[in-house]
């Protein structure tokens, strides 16, 4: 008989300090009467974020045709159109899928912290990032920081201000580079994740980003008169533990984006995607002026137990689920 290994990689005591961590989550919004949401994990579109592949997989309703779904990669879609529906703050402790992510930090299935706050700045948002974090894992006070000062604290350069040409040959000097490509926000991703990110021991909140990074976030001037993405990410002990933006509601702008997206994939020799309608329509009823965060709950709780891995935290990782 085969050996199977059927085993968890977590022992009770991880499942209690899970347990723990999420009622702590859910106290902590309940006394600022955030309302917990539920939404669907399968939907027939999904989103075009370049640097995100959803998983696929065929539903089979009675009586009709077999038809294409996706499982989410986030539940932000579906939260927009509560927001839009007149929910008031919301939050969701999700399972969220992204395919082909594996690695220390990474597993294809994950947990989602997620929370939207009609009426926030970004400001707000990063004030109550930091109230949560300091209170699940007694992280100092945050240092905020633009993308262009941590590339030119690390690196010397103002990334957006620089070349494809000077990022490529810095690139080069610093990393061994296997690839080549004409995209400067791949040159920067690897800058960043190989230059600066592991520097980022206590935490830091980055904020004004490359326009070309903006996702789903609004744009605006910074004081430089440089065009900017209005979000953030927050980085401790040298690794991404949420990503917030000050909500794009503008459907016009956003369906050009997926677009744009979706013209860069076909380019790529990427998968493509179908919109989501659904939610364009929900733009286009009108969300409120809010920001929104998303936050790895397995990270917070490697960071939490001092795990080195995710599968130290995850009872069953995806090459034994």
């Amino acid at each position: 008989m085969d050996h199977q290994n059927w085993q968890p990689t977590t022992d009770k005591r991880m499942l209690e300090a899970r347990a723990a961590l999420l009622g702590q989550i859910r106290r902590f919004f309940q006394d600022r009467q955030v309302l917990e949401v539920d939404t669907p994990i399968l939907s027939t579109a999904a989103g075009t974020d370049l640097a995100l592949d959803p998983l696929l997989t065929t539903l089979q309703g009675s009586g009709s045709k077999p038809q294409s779904c996706y499982l989410q990669t986030s539940p932000e879609f579906a939260m927009k159109r509560l927001l839009a529906s007149g929910s008031g703050p919301i939050y969701q402790l999700a399972k969220s899928f992204r395919n082909g992510e594996a690695g220390k930090k990474h597993n294809p299935e994950f947990t989602m912290l997620e929370w939207y706050r009609p009426g926030y700045s970004l400001s707000q948002l990063m004030d109550e990032v930091e109230e949560l974090t300091s209170l699940l894992l007694g992280l100092d006070k945050a240092e905020r920081l633009t993308y262009s000062e941590l590339f030119l604290r690390h690196l010397g350069i103002d990334p957006l201000a620089s070349s494809l040409a000077a990022l490529k040959q810095l690139a080069r000097a610093k990393l061994e580079v296997s690839f080549d490509s004409d995209d400067p926000d791949q040159w920067l991703d690897l800058l960043f994740s190989h230059c600066i990110e592991p520097k980022l021991q206590t935490p830091v909140f980055i904020i004004q980003y490359p326009p070309s990074q903006a996702a789903l976030a609004k744009l605006a001037e910074n004081e430089q008169g440089q065009l900017v993405a209005l979000r953030f990410e927050l980085v401790a002990q040298g690794m991404e533990l949420a990503n917030g933006y000050d909500e794009l509601t503008d459907p016009k702008e956003q369906r050009q984006r997926f677009e744009r997206d979706l013209s860069v994939r076909h380019s790529a020799g990427l998968a493509q995607y179908p919109l989501d309608e659904n939610f364009i329509a929900a733009l286009a009823h009108g969300l409120p002026d809010c920001a929104g965060v998303a936050m790895g709950v397995d990270r917070l709780l490697m960071l939490k137990t001092g795990s080195n891995t995710i599968r130290e935290v995850i009872s069953f990782p995806a090459d034994i689920a």
